[in-house]
Parts: structure tokens; C-alpha cells; sequence
């Protein structure tokens, strides 16, 4: 496939964006993808929105454009098809920043993974169903920086120009192997899903708490870390690894270092030492010193939940060995907890749990509850 593409429509006006809102409206479905800039900040957020219709492509800055709610009602329309390539992600930020909510969706990249290919990127993808090549490295680009150079342009307007055709080629292949029902079960959940737990670059101390190797006063050593690096990183605007790496912070707090010609032995850079080398001195003493940190204890779970848990991710294993696809793929992991925390007594029950996943509750009711060892299951 190859053709000679107009250039894309750069949205920066209030004026643009409603003419491009207008076409949006008047489709059937609509690509869409996103750019942005966790490699580089230490809040990232949504720096570049690609959408393209069967009239356009346009690249809309959201960096000028603040107020992006007229495509609210596009992506809440259950009318639209709103195509995505690997839509969890794009998800969670345009619900982050715009607060969009959902409705009909498909994610070309998922529907390869209901299919069972073991390759799922979109230059993949695009070059094997296509012929068409694009550049991976614009992938960890700076999407905040401006003017955007032609490349990135062209890269951008590609991650959406040829989703339509990819979806058609998927969507004949999820029919042709019965997998349609799964794929569209899977949509349907994604545009439900709400995060619980939005995404954050200046991460705790406490995400490092269930590390075994460390001692309580370590721990709180690193947690001291953690406050001064995640101080730097927001006052320079760049994620929290990008002043120092986690195993830095961890060999710091293993053997703490008196002096800052003693910080190069735990990896620290002589720019690092000479910036904050007395920052982190003072972090390192105050950790040593201050009450312990307490660790969050994982919930202990009964140890009949854990034996159907195990039982459950065995079956669900082999399934997708039979069928050439990951686990997750024959039960999503929230149908896991819920089965094993509550496990039905029979197929009513079950048909009940499963209400969302009608189609796998179809496929694979009777062998889940011969798992779960529920006698007459056959």
C-alpha cells in the first residue's frame, strides 16, 4: 500500500478545532492516538492528539488548546467508532487531563493479541499487513518541545492514517476464527475502566516497601531519598530517574556513605555529587535517624482462595498454549480475584460473576468450574 498523503491539518485555534469537531461528528469511526512526555517530565501530560477521519488527518496541540472538551461528545458517542493501537494507555491520559469518558472503541493492537500474534507494535503491524515502514525513533521524542520537526509530524500522522484499514484486516480475522466476541467484550471493559490509581512520575518511597532485601531503617533511609529526588525532579520538571536511579537510592541506603567522596562507590556521577551531593548527605542522615517507616503489609489471603487462584492460572495457562494466545487473553486477570475470592456453586452463579464476558463465559464456563472442582461441572 503505498499513496502520496496530503499533509496533515495542525490544529491550534479554537476556530480549527471546531471545524475539525464538525467532521469528527459527521463519522462513523475515528482514529485516534496520543503523544506524551513521560520520558521527559515529571508530570507528564497528554502533548500531541492524532485523529483522522475518511476526510483528514489532524494533529491537535493541546499545549495551545487547553480546553479540548468539544470532543467530549466524540468519544462518549456510542455511534462513533473511536480505533485506538494499544488504548489503556491513551486511555488513562485523556481521562487524566480532559476527564473524556468512553463508549465503542476498538484497539487494533489487542485484537492482534486475541488473534494470538506473537508480534503486536504498529510498525509491525503496518509493515507486514501493509509494506508501510515507520521511525521508530521518534517513540521516546520530547512531544512538549516545540516547533515539531517534519519527521515527527509525519510519524505522528501515521500512528492514526492507517488504523482504519488495520481494524478491517483485524476485525475479518477475529470473525474468521470466532475471536470477534472476545476482542469487543474486552473493548466494552476498557471503556468502563476507571483509575483507581492515577499515574504519577514522583512515585513514593513506599513503592520500594515490599522489598524483602531491605531492613526497616533502610527503607527508611530510601524513603528520605525519595522525598529529596522527588523534590529535584519537580523543581527541574523531569522524571524522578532522571536525578538519580532506584539502584542508586538502594545502595546508598545499603551502605550509607559519611562523606561525598564516598557517594561515586554507590553510583553517583561527579555532576550528581556536585549538585546534590550535600543534599543527599543530609537525606541519608536524616533517614538513619528518623522513626522507622512502616512497611504496607500485603493482605493475606485464605489459603483456599490461593489454591483456586493456582488452579485458575494453571487452566488459564494451558488454554492459551491450545489456543496460541497469553493467559490473560482466555480470563482477564479481574475475573481471577473474583472467582477465586468467590467461587460459584454452579453455572448460574457463574453466568452471574462473568455477566461482562458473556462469551467466555460460553467458551469456558464448564471447564472454569471443573477447576474450581464444582461437581456435575461436565
Amino acid at each position: 500500500m503505498s499513496e502520496a498523503l496530503s499533509p496533515p491539518i495542525w490544529v491550534d485555534t479554537t476556530e480549527k478545532l471546531n471545524k475539525m469537531t464538525q467532521d469528527l461528528a459527521s463519522q462513523t469511526r475515528v482514529a485516534v492516538d496520543t503523544e506524551s512526555n513521560s520520558l521527559h517530565a515529571f508530570r507528564e501530560q497528554v502533548c500531541l492528539a492524532q485523529f483522522s477521519s475518511s476526510q483528514a488527518d489532524y494533529l491537535v496541540d493541546p499545549l495551545v488548546l487547553h480546553d479540548l472538551s468539544p470532543l467530549a461528545p466524540i468519544f462518549a458517542n456510542p455511534n462513533i467508532e473511536k480505533i485506538f493501537h494499544a488504548a489503556e494507555y491513551d486511555l488513562i491520559c485523556l481521562r487524566r487531563d480532559f476527564k473524556f469518558s468512553f463508549n465503542n472503541l476498538f484497539d487494533t493492537m489487542h485484537a492482534a493479541r486475541v488473534l494470538g500474534y506473537p508480534a503486536v507494535g504498529l510498525d509491525k503491524l503496518l509493515g507486514d499487513k501493509f509494506g508501510i515502514k515507520t521511525d521508530k525513533r521518534h517513540q521516546k521524542a520530547d512531544w512538549a518541545e516545540r516547533p515539531l520537526s517534519k519527521d515527527q509530524i509525519h510519524y505522528a500522522r501515521l500512528d492514526t492514517h492507517y488504523l482504519f484499514d488495520l481494524r478491517d484486516v483485524l476485525e475479518a480475522e477475529l470473525k474468521e476464527k470466532e475471536r470477534l466476541h472476545f476482542a469487543k467484550e474486552d473493548f466494552e471493559r476498557a471503556c468502563r475502566l476507571e483509575d483507581a490509581k492515577p499515574r504519577s512520575n514522583g512515585a513514593s518511597w513506599e513503592r520500594f516497601s515490599g522489598r524483602k532485601d531491605l531492613s526497616q531503617r533502610e527503607l527508611t533511609v530510601v524513603a528520605h531519598l525519595c522525598k529529596f529526588r522527588d523534590r529535584e525532579a519537580e523543581r527541574l520538571d523531569r522524571p524522578p530517574y532522571k536525578v538519580m536511579m532506584d539502584d542508586v537510592l538502594i545502595a546508598l541506603a545499603k551502605d550509607p556513605p559519611e562523606a561525598k567522596v564516598d557517594l561515586s562507590a554507590a553510583g553517583l556521577s561527579e555532576k550528581q555529587i556536585r549538585l546534590w551531593g550535600d543534599m543527599v548527605l543530609s537525606a541519608i542522615r536524616h533517614g538513619s535517624e528518623a522513626p522507622l517507616v512502616e512497611r504496607k503489609q500485603a493482605e493475606r489471603r485464605d489459603d483456599a482462595v490461593l489454591k483456586r487462584l493456582e488452579k485458575l492460572k494453571v487452566w488459564r495457562k494451558k488454554a492459551g498454549i491450545d489456543l496460541h494466545v497469553e493467559s490473560d487473553i482466555i480470563l482477564p486477570k479481574p475475573y481471577l480475584a473474583v472467582l477465586s475470592e468467590h467461587p460459584p456453586q454452579d453455572l448460574a452463579e457463574l453466568e452471574l460473576l462473568m455477566k461482562d464476558a458473556p462469551a467466555r463465559f460460553e467458551k469456558f464456563g464448564k471447564q472454569i468450574l471443573k477447576t474450581l472442582g464444582v461437581k456435575h461441572a461436565n
